[in-house]
């Protein structure tokens, strides 16, 4: 069977993608290994989603755009993607039930934060551990919370986080910051931010919400504990482009490069999301590279 478009990863990208593309007539193909939604299905609640008023659960937005993309007709296995066949005229998809074929590919596979790599960090994931302080910082208001991390993304996050609680620890592992000068000037400045300097978290401490963290200065090999009810962890991501290695052209992050219109280095092949080289990672904008992705495929199909 012949599919004029497979999506790999069944992410908001990814189901953006298949709706668009499935709207326009297309025969849609979406593959997702695990279950819908990706990183988004891992939030309790999301409230910065536009056009939900009262906030809806990470797990039930995926579920209804797995449901509208499949109403417009897109096909949507649960199968794990072993090898792509990108350069040839028609695309090769292999799973570990077989391949399949197609005209375009829009891949949107996602990325993955950093962890901690602590032992209690997966089980209080979600109840106190957060990878994303614009997603989550809102439930944090008037209490003290600790970031972990040290560059832009950090930074950033401790301002933002000021604005909402009590208190913010900024944790970095150095004696100073690798943020832009601007970024640093104004959390310099900020009295509600401590930074604490040469410090690497040691545990985190709770049983079903996060209590504290203790974290141990590499110079002096004292232990601090942190009395915070929020931990967010801001030590970068790791895109999921293990199926394209050496395939496409990447940035020196690892992330796909593409143009606007999501076409990577090769004809034919569409990124969108996590996945993409960009400036802001969130659900919208992932839904908004999957629907340009989408467009942009069909258009690719129609000149070809």
């Amino acid at each position: 069977m012949m599919y004029d478009v497979i999506i790999v990863g069944g992410g908001p990208a990814g189901f953006s993608a298949a709706l668009y593309s499935a709207r326009s007539n297309l025969k849609t193909l979406l593959i997702e290994r695990f279950f819908a939604g990706g990183q988004m299905s891992t939030t309790e609640v999301m409230e910065n989603y536009p056009g939900f008023e009262e906030p809806i659960n990470g797990i039930e937005l995926a579920v209804r755009m797995e449901n509208q993309a499949k109403k417009f007709g897109t096909e949507v296995i649960s199968e794990e993607v072993v090898e792509l066949d990108l350069n040839d005229e028609i695309k090769i998809v292999k799973t570990t039930n077989g391949e399949y074929r197609c005209k375009t590919v829009i891949l949107g596979m996602g990325g993955s934060p950093r962890k901690l790599g602590l032992p209690s960090e997966n089980n209080l994931m979600g109840r106190g551990i957060s990878y994303c302080a614009t997603c989550d910082g809102s439930f944090y208001r008037d209490m003290d919370v600790a970031i972990i991390g040290g560059g832009d993304t950090a930074v950033e996050d401790a301002n933002y986080l000021s604005r909402l609680c009590n208190k913010v620890y900024l944790v970095h592992r150095r004696d100073e910051l690798r943020a832009t000068k601007t970024l640093q000037d104004d959390v310099f400045k900020n009295h509600k931010v401590e930074i604490v300097w040469d410090s690497v978290p040691e545990s985190i401490n709770g049983d079903m919400s996060v209590k504290s963290i203790n974290v141990k200065n590499k110079k002096t090999g004292d232990v601090r504990a942190l009395e915070v009810s929020g931990i967010f962890v801001a030590i970068g991501s790791n895109p999921n482009t293990e199926l394209i290695k050496d395939k496409l052209r990447m940035s020196q992050s690892g992330y796909i490069v593409t143009g606007e219109d999501m076409q990577t280095s090769i004809a034919g092949v569409f990124a969108c999301g996590d996945i993409r080289d960009k400036l802001l990672r969130q659900v919208v904008t992932a839904a908004a590279d999957g629907a340009i992705a989408a467009y942009a495929a069909e258009k690719y199909i129609g000149r070809n």
